[in-house]
């Protein structure tokens, strides 16, 4: 999360200590700059109405992940109203202690906060805030989190999903709204015929099929001993899906991979979707989902984006209550990055319908947080969880790991069953949970944790 980027505005009214204001804004642009945060603003602090008017301006030619205004004196709420009223970004209002001295008063920070969170809030303006000295770190987390929410929540407003096919019946969780989501996150949906799929498959040009087969060969030692024909077939298929959306210009695709892939083309689509999902061959990772899921992409999307690393999406298999650990599972489309080092990845076939291309590894160890855009209750929500993936065994072939859960894995099953929550969850390594809070409050989306 380094290259957020702040809007930083300190506010001074002249008529307080000056000095010390200007210290305080030091010391908290300087704090900020080495919690590698971009920082943008006035380089001298806003003092009047005319300066509110003049950043204000500049502002809204930027678009930052935050409008932080630090509130280094008092100042009445009409430099903060003129400096919120054209932004998108999310707000953070700071003040900072003084000492009790029984003399003057030379900040009073405090009081010039609450002033414009009562002007905000009849203005119907969210915000957020912190009455803490620079520099201190859980502010500096916080600022973090809340930009890191607001930028996801500025890039989903632009973001361009693809529905390949529809989703099987009887996978109700799987069902698209393309309003709601567009509604609620400002996501554009874009429905794609199959059979145009299935016609770029069946025209992949050999030459790139060889060169992406041997590309593959380096990542997996025993492409040779696979069936060859549905092999080049599926990586038609990562070929045909990477050209859709590339003219698209789709940020995630959800793909309805059975039963036809297998039926009329004679592979899976299962390893295509892995390569792009982790941006096999150097480009930027397409967060793919089987069975049409355009939920299970959307969330995979937004972890991705939070972690600027690929994301995977899981089927729940098993629950050991006594080891209290549960079974995470997929045919074989996870990123080739998630791979346990200490072990080769190899590609197999579909363990039903027998037929190339599946990744067969099992998930490397580490935190993960889990996530779920859902829509079990008819109004969409965010399920948020997190645990830790444990090295050993994959519990069944394909791609295959066993989590820890944060709470127990009866908790864990509880709260799935008891929910009627889809059969997907997505995750993502690294801990995001606050992140994913924070962006569902931007947003007034209920939360429920695993």
């Amino acid at each position: 999360m380094n290259d957020l980027k702040i809007a930083f505005i300190p506010l001074i009214r002249t008529t307080f200590d000056v000095e010390l204001a200007r210290q305080m804004v030091e010391a908290a642009r300087q704090a900020l700059a080495a919690a590698g945060i971009q920082l943008s603003g006035p380089a001298e602090p806003v003092t009047s109405l005319e300066d509110a008017a003049n950043a204000a301006r500049e502002l809204a030619g930027e678009t930052p992940d935050l409008l932080l205004i630090f509130q280094a004196t008092f100042a009445d709420s009409t430099m903060v109203c003129e400096l919120t009223a054209g932004t998108q970004a999310p707000v953070f209002l700071w003040a900072v202690p003084e000492p009790w001295t029984g003399e003057r008063l030379r900040l009073n920070s405090l009081c010039g906060i609450n002033l414009a969170a009562h002007a905000l809030t009849l203005r119907g303006q969210k915000y957020h805030y912190a009455y803490a000295d620079p520099g201190d770190p859980v502010v500096l987390r916080q600022i973090q989190t809340l930009a890191a929410a607001g930028r996801l929540r500025r890039r989903l407003q632009s973001a361009r999903l693809g529905v390949v096919g529809h989703h099987p019946d009887g996978l109700d969780t799987c069902r698209l709204d393309a309003p709601g989501l567009r509604s609620t996150f400002g996501v554009q949906v874009e429905q794609i015929d199959l059979q145009d799929v299935f016609a770029r498959v069946r025209q992949a040009p050999a030459a790139a099929l060889q060169s992406t087969g041997e590309a593959l060969d380096a990542r997996l030692d025993n492409l040779d001993e696979l069936e060859q024909e549905p092999l080049n077939r599926s990586l038609g298929v990562y070929h045909a899906l990477k050209e859709v959306a590339a003219e698209l210009r789709l940020d995630g695709l959800a793909v309805r991979c059975w039963p036809e892939f297998f039926t009329e083309l004679g592979c899976a689509a299962c390893g295509a979707m892995s390569m792009l999902s982790d941006g096999f061959g150097g480009d930027a990772p397409l967060p793919c989902s089987c069975e049409a899921d355009i939920n299970g992409t959307l969330t995979q999307l937004m972890l991705a984006w939070l972690a600027d690393s690929p994301s995977f999406g899981t089927d729940i298999v098993g629950v050991d209550l006594q080891e209290d650990r549960v079974a995470l599972w997929h045919c074989g489309l996870a990123p080739l990055s998630m791979a346990d080092p200490a072990v080769r990845p190899q590609g197999t076939i579909h363990s039903n319908r027998r037929k190339p291309l599946l990744m067969d590894f099992p998930l490397k160890p580490g935190t993960v947080t889990l996530a779920r855009i859902s829509q079990s209750t008819g109004r969409l929500r965010l399920v948020v969880g997190k645990g830790e993936m444990i090295a050993g065994p994959k519990p069944f072939s394909g791609t295959a790991g066993i989590l820890k859960p944060a709470a127990s894995a009866q908790s864990f099953l509880d709260v799935i069953m008891r929910e009627g929550l889809e059969h997907h969850i997505s995750l993502v390594y690294g801990d995001f949970t606050a992140e994913l809070k924070a962006f569902a409050s931007l947003i007034e989306l209920p939360v429920l944790e695993l």
